[in-house]
């Protein structure tokens, strides 16, 4: 919406050449508006294009005719007239070359180069921003969310622990600090979140499905932890031939050895699992075979690190004597690792079922 103080025959001539007003828009001059009482402006308000020869007054009936309707309101303006209305409106954006020093005072914005299209980029630059912290903080609690329901799970059920503290605190020093960080510095492809719609003032972090990926993700990596921590027992009473029931898969885990063993399944499925999920966590809505993963180098970086940190916690004996685990064969390897990529599996099945896929 074009608000000036110039002439309405030329305001509205400016207005269609830049694509403001279009047909069936009105153009309004300040004394037609001070004539109006605000039911009435409220509903013409989403019609009208251009404002004319208005006053300080006016500017902030404008404003909050707009507010009224539920709309975020930016205003932009460079004099003391301005300040009033900069001051009442969501967003006041000032002129930093010519603007006075009232009106950078009222703003929240100053355009240091005072040309528009900055607007454009800062808000490209914030959405950028918001995405990766809402990735960040729902990378942590679904991973987190995993880690406690592994254990709640576990100790509802009458089995031993899962996992040890020395565990927890290992997965939390490699999945809480590189990862989270790669995603928070994420390179978000800017034109897709400029065509999605500005989001309500009062949206939640958790808005547009945040809430059920937090608990997806969590569910299902608790799930294959605990998969990973009855694998092992499973495979030596189906060797024995002997029946597989929920009693003797416990009385097997009371064995320490046996324990050991379950401990070091679950505990590196649950590190892993994460570091794949954070490669998922990078844009829930795009195919991980159209990520354009080398964008993001920290990403790989803190996979490899965690990939290596983690095997060497199976591989080198003080690490394994450190942390009570046991060494891993390159086979058990294997499976614990295509166990752990289940989560990129189902960010690719959800694209699917929603229609986005590669």
């Amino acid at each position: 919406v074009m608000i000036t103080g110039d002439h309405k025959i030329t305001a509205t001539a400016i207005a269609k050449e830049i694509g403001i007003f279009g047909e069936g828009d009105i153009a309004m001059i300040g004394t037609e508006l001070d004539a109006m009482t605000d039911k009435e402006l409220d509903q013409l308000i989403e019609h009208i294009a251009v404002f004319a020869r208005v006053s300080p007054e006016n500017k902030i009936r404008i404003v909050e005719a707009w507010q009224r309707k539920g709309r975020i309101v930016s205003m932009t303006g460079d004099g003391v007239n301005d300040a009033p209305a900069l001051k009442a409106a969501d967003i006041g954006v000032a002129m930093g070359i010519t603007g006075t020093e009232v009106s950078k005072d009222a703003a929240s914005m100053i355009l240091t180069d005072d040309n528009f299209a900055t607007i454009e980029k800062a808000i490209e630059e914030g959405r950028g921003v918001y995405e990766n912290i809402k990735k960040s903080v729902i990378f942590l609690l679904s991973s987190n969310l995993g880690e406690i329901m592994t254990m709640f799970i576990a100790v509802i059920g009458g089995m031993a622990s899962p996992l040890r503290s020395s565990h927890i605190l290992w997965i939390n020093l490699i999945t809480d600090s590189l990862p989270a960080l790669a995603l928070g510095i994420d390179e978000n492809d800017g034109a897709a979140l400029m065509r999605r719609p500005p989001r309500g003032k009062n949206e939640s972090l958790f808005a547009e499905g945040g809430m059920a990926c937090t608990c997806f993700y969590g569910i299902l990596i608790a799930a294959i932890s605990l998969t990973a921590f009855f694998a092992f027992p499973y495979i030596l009473l189906t060797r024995k031939g002997l029946p597989v029931t929920v009693h003797s898969v416990s009385i097997l885990l009371r064995q320490e050895a046996v324990l050991m063993h379950a401990q070091t399944y679950a505990f590196t499925v649950l590190g892993m699992s994460q570091l794949f999920h954070a490669i998922g966590m990078r844009d829930i809505h795009t195919s991980l075979l159209r990520m354009h993963h080398l964008r993001n180098k920290l990403m790989l970086a803190a996979f490899v690190i965690g990939f290596l940190l983690q095997l060497a916690v199976t591989r080198l004996p003080f690490l394994i004597r450190a942390f009570g685990t046991v060494r891993l064969l390159p086979t058990e390897w294997i499976f614990l690792l295509v166990l752990a990529a289940v989560p990129l599996l189902a960010h690719e099945l959800l694209l699917l079922c929603r229609g986005k896929g590669a």
